[in-house]
């Protein structure tokens, strides 16, 4: 198969545009991680993806941004019989988040308490929304799992919420199996980062189109929209 018939096609008006999107997208990818490690620093639970990737450390004894990186190359792995196309922000963020958690988990000691931890739960997801508008709206494509998610939707047919309830359904029951942590934090991810999202990545799409004039591609887009 020609590799650009598996890679999304990069469109950018001006190589200032291509700059300024670069940057958003790192600066969104490392923000996400930052905020993946504030929430494991929490310990009041972590998003099902998470518990995942702690149950396999909990098991394997490999670092959690390490086994997050594996676990984005294996999702990976899944797109090739979907069909799905891989563009430069897949690839970064499966080996951008993994690093950015593992320095905050260095630099950010636990909580004592939930007490003191669900402050920070809350705002390491906010910085997640906020991160996620960032990358996505810089239009380089859909991160592995929202990328999995959208090519099993395109091809069973089946809604976005089924097939993304089945998805974070089934990781975070294996992640519990394996002793990953799950608790208030998971419950509060599950209701509260689809409308957060949900706020901030209109506002980077306006703000990105008003600073280049240009039309994006919307693909990237309409993935994290289903959320």
């Amino acid at each position: 198969m020609p590799l650009r018939s598996v890679l999304l096609p990069i469109a950018f008006s001006s190589r200032r545009d291509l700059v300024e999107r670069l940057a958003q997208l790192l600066c969104g990818l490392v923000l996400y991680g930052v905020a993946m490690g504030v929430m494991v620093r929490a310990g009041v639970g972590v998003s099902p993806w998470d518990v995942l990737a702690l149950g396999l450390t909990e098991r394997t004894g490999l670092g959690f941004g390490l086994v997050t990186c594996l676990i984005a190359g294996i999702v990976l792995l899944l797109w090739i019989p979907l069909r799905q196309r891989v563009g430069l922000g897949t690839l970064l963020n499966a080996v951008v988040l993994g690093p950015s958690a593992d320095i905050t988990l260095l630099l950010v000691p636990p909580m004592p308490s939930p007490w003191a931890g669900l402050p920070l739960f809350l705002g390491g997801l906010v910085l997640l929304a906020l991160a996620t508008g960032m990358y996505i709206s810089a239009d380089f494509g859909p991160g592995p799992r929202d990328g999995l998610m959208t090519g099993l939707v395109r091809r069973t047919g089946r809604p976005v919420w089924l097939i993304r309830t089945l998805l974070e359904g089934g990781v975070l029951a294996i992640g519990f199996l394996l002793g990953g942590p799950v608790g208030v934090g998971t419950v509060l991810f599950a209701f509260g980062v689809g409308p957060l999202i949900g706020w901030f990545l209109p506002m980077f799409t306006r703000i990105r189109e008003r600073r280049s004039g240009a039309v994006t591609t919307g693909e990237s887009t309409r993935a994290l929209r289903a959320r």
